[in-house]
């Protein structure tokens, strides 16, 4: 996943767009007439934004898309207050504008996107997203959410206390504040964090507190720890669906910290065993 930390020099004429969100003149952008299947990545930090699938010719004068990567662009009253800016959700950069009810594709939607905010890679490109879920003991949201497809690999591990590269007994029995968790790696042209996330609620309790079935104790509390905006938005929106279905939800909703890989005994913990989960299971809840 890219981080800020990635973030690259910027010309003047990319500074003057990217940072102190300008426009390029129209039909000037050397990306206006890019054609070739590929991904358009940010510019200053290199997080993938469009599929070219996604983009089409709309006349503006600008790159269109009707559709972004999932989870890749936040979208933001403009200081005009009539438009819509659109930034790249891992470094806030200026893309543009978004519009809607122009009816220009089936989905009804324009990303107006500066090609000076963007780079384009040829090709396919291997994509993948992370996604962080704490539902009790970490061996059985490990076990399931491993069986969905699109899912890379899943790691157990702590997340969400104070301690710095805690062991299992750190864990269980000081006080660390960290979370028995999992590392959900995804492919999001597959599977949607939507879908990960709708499997978590479903393989466990998200109204039981302090504890899952027969563990109990802080480090088996629910949670999910959103990587950005559309993640939080994403869980929140089912939370409210799972309480309007009479659930009292106790699952919290926190932004991401850094996450400890747990020591190796405990990764693939039931696939190695041969057994299942005993404090898991599958309910349909959606």
């Amino acid at each position: 996943m890219t981080t800020t930390q990635d973030i690259k020099p910027l010309t003047p004429e990319e500074k003057r767009v990217i940072i102190d969100k300008g426009t390029e003149a129209p039909f000037t952008g050397d990306l206006l007439k890019e054609k070739r299947e590929g991904t358009y990545v940010c510019r200053q930090c290199g997080a993938a934004l469009y599929h070219s699938s996604d983009k089409f010719d709309s006349g503006c004068g600008w790159p269109s898309f009707d559709d972004e990567i999932e989870g890749a662009v936040l979208r933001v009253p403009d200081k005009d207050g009539r438009r819509t800016e659109i930034l790249c959700a891992n470094c806030k950069g200026h893309l543009g504008h978004v519009f809607l009810g122009e009816r220009f594709t089936e989905k009804n939607t324009r990303h107006c996107v500066n090609s000076v905010s963007m780079d384009f890679i040829p090709g396919k490109l291997e994509l993948e997203e992370t996604a962080i879920f704490a539902g009790g003991c970490f061996w059985g949201v490990e076990y399931y959410l491993q069986k969905l497809d699109g899912v890379k690999t899943v790691v157990s591990g702590y997340t969400g206390g104070k301690t710095e590269n805690p062991s299992y007994q750190d864990v269980s029995y000081r006080n660390t504040g960290h979370y028995e968790a999992v590392e959900v790696t995804y492919d999001p042209a597959v599977v949607d964090f939507e879908t990960l996330a709708k499997t978590f609620f479903e393989i466990h309790d998200p109204t039981q507190t302090n504890g899952q079935g027969p563990d109990i104790g802080k480090q088996y509390r629910s949670a999910v720890f959103y990587r950005n905006e559309e993640q939080k938005a994403v869980t929140e929106k089912l939370i409210r669906r799972l309480e309007e279905k009479g659930y009292k939800i106790a699952t919290k909703v926190l932004p991401a910290k850094t996450f400890y890989e747990a020591e190796d005994y405990h990764q693939d913990y039931y696939v190695k065993k041969g057994s299942l989960p005993y404090c898991h299971g599958y309910v349909k809840k959606f």
